[in-house]
């Protein structure tokens, strides 16, 4: 019997931690489904319409809402509430998806409807911005709650957010796959608009999954909500790790995002170049597939070699894939097939390396008190990693003459393996390891930190009771102070 109680508590625990970090699945499915719904317009309104600037402001639009996300929630989570920060984010989530389904513009322009859309896709970005200060903070402190197994609080923590952002890619490249096959080639309106529409049912989900949910027990005991934070304590202690987290993540997304055109150029491969969107959806499918096995192997990997240097194994593995992938290339495209398989693992040693652990670095590095703020600026940078990305990365590869050349395909391997190998030494020079239960000692270490530099900790924490605590040597007055109030009504 009482074993069974342990399992119904961690059972529990877990599931909390899952509801604090599934909406980061709206993460991925919104920035993914973009993709889809670009090339459903180009198909709808041809390119004049929807001509290249369309097509990356539509794409890189949402980082820019994203990044203002991170650094608002990210105050709010650490001032007002975690909870108030994730009910807000969903909302906005469920919202403006709704919003960018239903765009038009006036008089049923296709310009005004293309910039009704960009500016649904700013506002949507910026509630799935907030679910990274917000729901992946909470799921990082849910992680070490009693009942939750000490050997696997890492583990749960990859699979409630990052695996959840990649299965998010991977149904948001199936929707429209089915909505195709129902709909057909000459229903595409409906297609891209129920693409979109579909992203607000997780989120209202995880909306009413969350209402009954309490504060962790960390924000509880260590948040700075009633006290000022000492902004340049916190700095002289953590910038060193803080420097290296943002370094590494702005590579990361840098590389990954934009790295998707890599996937087109691999399906027009495979298919011989085929305008059949059947073909081009499915195999969007298979490839992003791929960041499957990289997500959910890596999280069994986590606890035992800590997230430190699980990243640099994926980070230096990746680089090796990536470096074959450029040295043969020839022989690998005489069988596509082949070079569609080693992309595949390109893309899940970076998603068991970096795209596992940066969020659980962020998130479990600093203390408590300025958790969502740390968290919330080292993924903005990361963001602004994606959204540089996403305007360069196709003027690299014409400097290195073009998609259809050779030089073209694998020079943005060499440099994307390059880099890894770089995030690998930033992570070894910058990043520390963290333990088990590693916040809990973190908040008392930099407790005595500030106690040390003469701040007052007195006021850290939130109060469950709002009623005065009666000092050591008072007499308890049984008396409740509604009662108290009362008789000072009736008294006056």
């Amino acid at each position: 019997m009482a074993s069974t109680g342990k399992k119904r508590v961690g059972l529990s625990q877990v599931s909390l931690i899952f509801a604090c970090g599934t909406a980061l699945f709206s993460d991925g499915y919104t920035n993914n489904i973009i993709g889809s719904v670009n090339t459903l317009l180009k198909r709808l309104y041809g390119t004049t319409q929807v001509d290249t600037t369309y097509s990356n402001t539509l794409t890189s639009v949402v980082f820019a809402g994203t990044i203002v996300g991170m650094l608002t929630f990210g105050y709010i989570s650490d001032k007002i509430s975690r909870k108030f920060g994730m009910m807000l984010a969903t909302g906005i989530v469920a919202l403006f998806s709704g919003l960018s389904a239903a765009s038009s513009g006036a008089h049923h322009s296709v310009r005004g409807m293309l910039d009704m859309l960009c500016a649904m896709r700013f506002l949507i970005g910026i509630g799935v911005g907030a679910e990274y200060p917000c729901g992946s903070v909470a799921a990082s402190e849910q992680s070490e709650e009693p009942g939750i197994n000490k050997n696997a609080q890492h583990r749960w923590f990859a699979l409630a957010t990052n695996s959840m952002i990649d299965v998010g890619f991977v149904v948001s490249a199936f929707v429209p796959l089915v909505l195709y096959w129902i709909f057909g080639e000459h229903h595409l309106r409906a297609v891209w608009r129920i693409s979109l529409g579909l992203g607000m049912i997780p989120a209202i989900l995880v909306f009413f999954w969350r209402l009954r949910m309490e504060e962790p027990t960390r924000f509880r005991k260590d948040s700075m909500k009633r006290t000022r934070t000492p902004y340049w304590l916190v700095i002289r202690r953590y910038w060193v790790q803080f420097l290296g987290i943002c370094i590494t993540w702005f590579i990361y997304d840098f590389i990954t995002y934009p790295f998707g055109l890599f996937s087109s150029t691999v399906v027009d491969n495979i298919t011989d170049n085929s305008t059949s969107l059947s073909v081009v959806f499915g195999w969007n499918v298979v490839i992003n597939l791929f960041y499957i096995p990289g997500t959910i192997g890596g999280a069994f990997v986590v606890d035992f070699l800590g997230p430190k240097y699980t990243q640099i194994t994926g980070l230096l593995c990746q680089a090796v894939i990536g470096f074959i992938m450029s040295g043969l290339y020839d022989q690998l495209t005489n069988h596509i097939a082949a070079f569609a398989v080693v992309y595949g693992i390109f893309l899940s040693f970076g998603e068991l390396g970096p795209g596992n652990c940066l969020g659980m670095l962020a998130a479990k590095t600093g203390p408590t008190a300025v958790r969502g703020q740390f968290y919330g600026i080292a993924a903005a940078v990361g963001k602004v990693g994606a959204f540089v990305g996403t305007w360069v990365w196709q003027d690299i590869v014409n400097d290195f003459g073009g998609s259809s050349s050779k030089r073209g395909n694998t020079g943005p391997f060499w440099i994307a393996s390059g880099l890894a190998i770089v995030s690998a030494l930033v992570t070894f020079f910058l990043v520390k390891p963290l333990s088990h239960d590693g916040m809990e000692e973190e908040d008392r270490a930099f407790r005595q930190y500030l106690e040390a530099h003469g701040f007052d900790t007195s006021l850290m924490g939130i109060e469950d009771d709002p009623t005065p605590t009666i000092a050591s040597g008072e007499s308890k007055d049984p008396t409740s102070l509604d009662e108290k109030l009362a008789v000072a009504a009736r008294l006056t």
